[in-house]
C-alpha cells in the first residue's frame, strides 16, 4: 500500500535545510535515483523530483509541470526551476547540516546543487516581519486532503506536489511604515492576529483567501524564515495534490486576474521558484515506478 512521505504531513521541527540540485552535463542521474529509492524514509526528510529530471527520463507525471515565471509591473516572482529538492527537518543543527552534507555526496556523481538555504522556527510560527505565517494552514484529515495525491492509482497514490519559493524582504523598509499601513498589507492586525474587514484589495490576506476561488485552493504550507548573508526572508513551501492551487494564488497575488499586485511585493520579492513532484512511499522506501524505477 502506498503512502506519502511522512516528513509532508508531520510537525512540530525547529530547523530545516532546503536544497536543490540540477542534473550535471552529460550525467546519467539513473543509478543515483535507484540509491534514493532504496533509502529507507524518514520523517527528516522530504525529497520531490522536478519535470525536466522526470522528462530527460522519458516519462511523465500527470499534473508535473516547470514553475511558471510571473514577474510584471510591480513584482518579481521567477522560474528558476530545479531537478531534485530536498527538505531536512530537525531539532539539533547539527544534525540537519550533517544530513544534508551526506545527501549531497551520494547526489554529486550526477547532480549539482544550485541552492541551500538554512530555515528556523521564529516565535510561534511567525514570519520575520512579525506576523503570523500560515494562519489558516488546513489541519488532520484537511491537510491531508488538501496534499496527498488519491485516486490515480500506484505509483502515484501518496505522492504530492511542492512549490517551494525562497523570498527577501526588505525589513529595514518594512519597519519604516506607520504599523496601520503594515497591517493593510498583510490583512491582519499584528497586535492580535485578527483578519481586517476593511483591508484594501491588495492585502495578502485578501489576494490568498483560499476560499474565495473556484474551486476552493487549499494548500499545505511548510514555510520557514531564513536569514543570512544574503539578506533575511520567507523559505515558501507549499504542498498540494496538484500545483493548481498554488498557481491560482500566485496568479492573483502578480495581477494577472484584476490588476491588483498582491501588497506584499512592497517588501518582499520572490528570487527562486520551482515545482516538485514528491514520489510516495512503498514498504518504506520511494516508489519511483512513476518513472520506470
Amino acid at each position: 500500500m502506498s503512502t506519502s512521505q511522512p516528513g509532508i504531513l508531520a510537525s512540530g521541527r525547529q530547523l530545516s535545510r532546503f536544497m536543490e540540485f540540477s542534473v550535471r552535463a552529460a550525467r546519467n542521474p539513473l543509478p543515483v535515483l535507484r540509491q534514493l529509492a532504496a533509502r529507507p524514509a524518514t520523517q527528516e526528510l522530504v525529497l520531490g523530483l522536478g519535470p525536466g529530471l522526470v522528462q530527460g527520463l522519458g516519462r511523465s507525471v500527470d499534473g508535473l509541470r516547470p514553475f511558471p515565471n510571473l514577474s510584471g509591473p510591480g513584482c518579481e516572482v521567477p522560474s528558476t526551476q530545479a531537478d531534485i529538492w530536498c527538505w531536512f527537518r530537525g531539532n539539533d543543527q547539527g544534525e540537519v547540516m550533517h544530513a544534508g552534507r551526506q545527501l549531497t555526496a551520494t547526489l554529486a556523481p550526477a547532480f549539482r546543487r544550485d541552492r541551500l538555504v538554512d530555515g528556523f522556527t521564529y516565535g510561534e510560527g511567525r514570519d520575520l516581519s512579525g506576523y503570523i505565517d500560515g494562519t489558516e494552514n488546513p489541519e488532520g484529515a484537511a491537510a491531508s486532503a488538501a496534499a496527498i495525491v488519491t485516486g490515480h492509482g500506484a505509483g502515484l497514490d501518496g505522492s504530492s506536489f511542492v512549490a517551494a519559493q525562497q523570498w527577501r524582504h526588505d525589513l529595514d523598509y518594512f519597519e519604516t511604515l506607520p504599523q496601520s499601513e503594515r497591517d493593510n498589507i498583510i490583512g491582519r492586525r499584528l497586535s492580535d492576529n485578527e483578519e481586517l474587514d476593511d483591508a484594501p484589495l491588495s492585502a495578502h490576506v485578501k489576494r490568498t483567501a483560499q476560499e474565495s476561488f473556484e474551486p476552493e485552493a487549499f494548500i499545505l504550507r511548510r514555510s520557514m524564515p531564513w536569514a543570512g548573508d544574503g539578506g533575511e526572508g520567507l523559505m515558501f513551501v507549499a504542498f498540494g495534490r496538484t500545483l493548481d492551487a498554488f498557481e491560482v494564488q500566485l496568479r492573483r497575488m502578480t495581477g494577472q486576474d484584476d490588476g491588483i499586485v498582491d501588497g506584499l511585493f512592497r517588501f518582499s520579492r520572490a528570487i527562486s521558484g520551482s515545482y516538485f513532484w514528491c514520489p510516495p512511499l512503498v514498504d518504506g522506501r520511494l516508489d519511483l515506478s512513476a518513472i520506470g524505477i
